[in-house]
């Protein structure tokens, strides 16, 4: 059953405190009452736009463009339907994470140290750090991938200078620079919605797959159903939303987290923020299921073995342009998604290891904080040239985070129930049901992947 976003909107809009993602939700399904949004309404959004528009955009990186694709390739348009499942799940669980930030004025894994062993949170941190290293050496080879097609260069030549510039530009410049340029970053993902209607779309049977959900069948589907609820509700972006919080918070120079107390204002703001960053995100997985279903599906193009064989595959199928914008695509939202994988890296290693912390701090302020990130990207560098299947491993990647982001979730779920923790503010019931459900059908679908076939 496909969740109602209008529905979600009305219950948590009542809640005492979590006037959240539901403020953009009830927005969007009630615009064909409201044809004119204020002009207070449009200060208010474009003010509110901030770490939760780029954590939205980040969640489609080269992994989450590459599920995408497998999924639309091999299974044509029957996970359509799981962009509106996925949309009001990612929306509620990273504004949880957002509240964590906000009210207890900690990082993720600095609050789960206080629920749980410090030994585990350090297993959980380096296996974040593990897991986002492979990502960024599978990133980093799509990115080479998608140049080698827009400029015809070898994709090998590109990596180190791709994977050297982020370093240096995550060093160089402060959060709010950072912030600022992956904001803008984000806009590239339109690429894919424009890609969509380049081609010949038969919008019956769209309109038919999206509305009418289809159970996997098989092993494959069921993986790709894990995929794309892994690079949807990825781990990663846990630890990037709630330490983008206390950033933003130092940045402002708020200092209501410290105190434990947040207005409901800077709440509702937040809820515009991420509401509308996971809407944009799963707005852009939607259009890259359906174009990729709609071209390389139907001509039996089921395996994909590179970005760059997607891209190229697009060419005879949608036209030149399709496949330049894809690659543009690819290239851009891994500029975005790098930073925030070795991010979120540094930030749970320096908080389980208590070491100074923060993308607005220099480099001498917090030198082992971006350390982290300096050895992330070097080594994912180091991967990229391994004889390792991009696509796949991509692909791999989303299947992993999928199985593991459920145990996490567990470990939010009690940190967001506790009055102490969260200084009397703690997360409502609504948001901690849809928050449980989300754990629920991801461990089922996990499930689902191994036993059923």
């Amino acid at each position: 059953m496909v969740l109602s976003g209008g529905r979600i909107a009305a219950y948590a809009w009542n809640s005492q405190y979590d006037m959240t993602v539901a403020y953009v939700v009830s927005v969007v399904t009630t615009m064909n009452q409201k044809p004119v949004i204020s002009s207070k309404l449009g200060n208010r959004l474009v003010k509110a736009i901030g770490p939760g528009v780029v954590t939205g955009a980040a969640d489609d990186d080269p992994s989450g463009i590459a599920t995408y694709s497998i999924a639309g390739a091999q299974l044509g348009t029957h996970l359509l339907w799981t962009a509106f499942l996925t949309w009001p799940l990612m929306a509620f669980v990273q504004m949880m994470c957002a509240r964590i930030g906000m009210v207890t004025g900690m990082g993720l894994a600095q609050a789960l140290e206080r629920k749980f062993s410090r030994r585990l949170v350090l297993i959980a941190s380096v296996v974040l750090f593990t897991a986002n290293t492979i990502n960024i050496g599978s990133d980093l080879a799509g990115m080479g991938d998608a140049l080698e097609v827009l400029s015809g260069i070898p994709a090998e030549i590109w990596v180190v200078p791709m994977g050297f510039s982020i370093v240096w530009a995550t060093i160089a410049l402060r959060f709010r620079q950072i912030e600022n340029v992956l904001k803008w970053l984000a806009g590239i993902l339109l690429v894919y919605v424009v890609t969509a209607f380049l081609i010949p779309i038969d919008w019956s049977e769209v309109l038919f797959a999206t509305l009418v959900p289809s159970l996997p069948h098989g092993s494959d589907a069921w993986a790709a159903l894990v995929a794309i609820l892994g690079t949807t509700i990825s781990p990663y972006l846990f630890f990037w939303q709630t330490g983008e919080e206390i950033e933003d918070a130092k940045v402002i120079g708020d200092t209501d987290s410290t105190q434990g107390s947040i207005s409901h204002s800077r709440i509702i703001e937040r809820g515009i923020d991420v509401g509308l960053g996971t809407l944009f995100s799963n707005v852009v997985m939607y259009f890259i299921i359906l174009t990729t279903a709609m071209t390389l599906h139907r001509a039996g193009i089921t395996n994909i073995d590179s970005s760059k064989d997607a891209a190229l595959a697009l060419r005879p199928l949608a036209g030149d342009l399709a496949s330049t914008l894809y690659a543009i695509g690819i290239l851009g939202v891994g500029f975005l998604a790098i930073p925030t994988l070795a991010g979120s890296a540094a930030y749970a290693m320096a908080e389980s290891f208590r070491w100074k912390e923060g993308l607005d701090r220099r480099y001498h302020e917090a030198p082992r904080f971006y350390v982290v990130i300096v050895v992330s990207v070097s080594i994912g560098m180091v991967l990229s040239f391994l004889d390792v299947n991009p696509m796949q491993a991509l692909f791999w990647t989303a299947v992993m985070n999928g199985v593991l982001a459920p145990f996490l979730l567990i470990g939010i779920l009690a940190i967001a129930t506790d009055k102490i923790l969260m200084r009397g503010q703690p997360s409502s019931r609504l948001s901690i049901c849809v928050v449980g459900l989300t754990t629920l059908l991801m461990f089922a679908a996990a499930i689902g992947m191994f036993v059923l076939s």
